[in-house]
């Protein structure tokens, strides 16, 4: 176990509560068109990088909403970026 774990799991379930939030304001037609959820997000203990897992349900063309996603990739980065208070 990393030494501060407990600090790493307490920034994962803030990063999954805001890109939950996050997610319902996507504008892009290929994201806002399929109900997202966030499953978990895993921080590095550097907190450099992050790995976000999605689950979508009904029928959605996943190529789309891949591509979709990296579109917005940068307006979630900069939101998360302004919401989180670490």
């Amino acid at each position: 176990m990393p030494y501060n774990s407990s600090r790493v799991q307490r920034i994962n379930e803030e990063v999954t509560r805001e890109l939950a939030t996050l997610l319902r304001g996507v504008k892009d037609p290929r994201v806002s068109g399929v109900m997202l959820s966030v499953v978990r997000c895993e921080v590095t203990n550097d907190l450099r990088w992050c790995k976000v897992y999605l689950s979508a349900l009904g029928d959605c063309d996943q190529k789309e909403l891949r591509q979709g996603l990296k579109s917005c990739s940068g307006f979630l980065r900069r939101e998360l970026a302004q919401r989180l208070r670490l």
